[in-house]
């Protein structure tokens, strides 16, 4: 590739206003609760994310199991900030923070932007982790993002429609109606009692060859219990519930391979089976921000077995007290990897930013309120850790209706949420099972190309010369074109010289 075909990355300009510039790097929790509490503030706020959208994944689970759809919990970042007139988005995956430098790089698509800042608010969150095996995940995919949660509503439905087709064959299905959740945390429990709802309530008076309700659910967990942030009790009464609506518990059970046709675990006794299942679903485990370990090899800050970042009290970096970082990303305290901690992290930096300008003292140490844990179990069951409070049963779910709706980003969300999940509890219908092609294999797709979807494009200087090329071609055109209509028109088209 010559020179001039190189992708070169555009660089923000400085502030022109000579307004403090705060670059705000995720969407998330942290990202957008960051920036909208600098509201009021005399900033310039750049809010860099690699998605469009600000996504609710409490609820994930709910776009994969077809309750909700994916606009009702991922709304339109711009949309969101749109009246926030220090606030302007931009979108990219951060790959680069020169914290000497303080400038940003992001990237979607090959085409780089470099962004400079003044304060810098880190909220990238979490990925998911497959502890090491990460080939599981072909097979199983995560829960953390809106692509996730539609390649396994295409896997979920999906895999009922090919059992039907199976059944009318006289073939065998039980693999096809398995279904493995990895993961016996909230994420799992949720996703687990949801596809007990769905093959036990929903679908079965859908298909003819298949009696859904004869649907093998698996929950499987390492771990000796379910939930374990929600203590013993609540974990043995959800573990208990679980079990009512016909999931099949299995713990202390290790997950040592995942293939396209099942899943083979390992007990604490050495004892190894195997589970064959054509959908499976992984929710254990998560694995920080790579831009973790990009600020803890420039600042000297330590990181954990998860890749989180070690923060001051403040939720500064060590010698960098321009530089927050909040939510999953950040170790202090054993502080859980939850919503809150996020919203709460980011007020608390966005304050301090609006302060320090404003000549305030600091607010000190950060201090996190614990509004407590919930998890749906089935309809009309779930369980809730409220500080010494441990609730089960309908009141639980009640009061997770109620934090949900309260925390859905936008007034019309609230609404379209409320009639779906009627549609869904009170009824036995899914608003959302639209399935295609496309959503189950697209990302496998993707994966196979070495540079993602940015090969489906043509490199900014790879463009920009063929367009090049393009117009000195429809120059040379123009003109064969204007000598041929000047001989016609001349009538001298077909009459030789005069020395002829």
């Amino acid at each position: 590739m010559s020179n001039e075909q190189v992708p070169q990355p555009t660089v923000q300009p400085l502030s022109s206003s000579g307004k403090h510039r705060v670059v705000v790097i995720g969407s998330g929790f942290g990202g957008l609760f960051g920036a909208k509490g600098l509201k009021h503030s005399d900033v310039e706020v750049t809010l860099i994310a690699k998605t469009s959208h600000h996504l609710f994944q409490p609820l994930l689970y709910q776009v994969a199991t077809g309750v909700l759809s994916e606009g009702e919990i991922a709304p339109s970042t711009r949309e969101i900030l749109a009246s926030q007139d220090n606030a302007r988005v931009l979108l990219g995956t951060v790959t680069d923070i020169d914290v000497e430098n303080r400038l940003i790089t992001s990237e979607v698509l090959g085409r780089k932007t470099v962004t400079g800042y003044d304060s810098l608010l880190v909220a990238a969150g979490a990925g998911q982790s497959y502890f090491g095996n990460d080939q599981f995940a072909e097979f199983a995919p995560g829960m953390k993002s809106i692509d996730d949660a539609l390649e396994l509503r295409g896997r979920i439905f999906g895999a009922f429609e090919m059992a039907e087709i199976a059944a009318s064959r006289g073939e065998s299905v039980d693999h096809l109606l398995t279904f493995v959740v990895v993961g016996a945390g909230p994420t799992g429990v949720e996703m687990a009692g949801q596809i007990a709802e769905l093959a036990h309530r929903t679908l079965h008076k859908d298909f003819r060859a298949i009696n859904t309700k004869q649907a093998r659910i698996v929950l499987l967990d390492a771990a000796p219990q379910v939930l374990p942030p929600f203590g013993a009790q609540l974990g043995d009464k959800a573990k208990r519930e679980l079990e009512k609506v016909g999931v099949e518990v299995k713990l202390g059970a290790m997950v040592t391979d995942v293939d396209e046709r099942g899943v083979e675990m390992k007990y604490k006794d050495g004892t190894v089976e195997r589970i064959e299942a054509v959908t499976k679903i992984w929710s254990a485990g998560v694995a920080a921000s790579p831009l973790g370990k990009t600020l803890a090899e420039q600042t000297g800050a330590e990181l954990d077995r998860a890749g989180r970042i070690a923060v001051n009290a403040d939720l500064t970096l060590p010698g960098h007290p321009e530089i927050f970082v909040v939510g999953d990303m950040m170790s202090l305290n054993h502080l859980p990897g939850v919503a809150q901690v996020a919203i709460q992290g980011a007020k608390f930096a966005a304050k301090e930013i609006d302060g320090r300008l404003k000549g305030k003292p600091s607010q000190g140490t950060f201090q996190y309120f614990d509004k407590g844990s919930m998890a749906t179990i089935s309809r009309f069951s779930a369980v809730a850790s409220i500080g010494k409070l441990k609730l089960t049963g309908f009141v639980a779910w009640l009061m997770w209706l109620v934090v949900h709706l309260f925390y859905i980003t936008g007034f019309k969300n609230r609404v379209t949420a409320v009639l779906h999940w009627l549609v869904s509890f009170l009824g036995r219908g899914r608003s959302e099972r639209t399935t295609t092609e496309q959503q189950v294999f697209g990302r496998s797709a993707l994966e196979r190309l070495d540079r993602g979807a940015s090969d489906l494009i043509s490199d900014p200087g790879v463009f920009d010369a063929k367009r090049d090329r393009d117009e000195e071609r429809r120059k040379e055109l123009e003109h064969w074109a204007k000598v041929e209509a000047d001989l016609t028109d001349s009538g001298r088209r077909g009459v030789g010289s005069a020395s002829a």
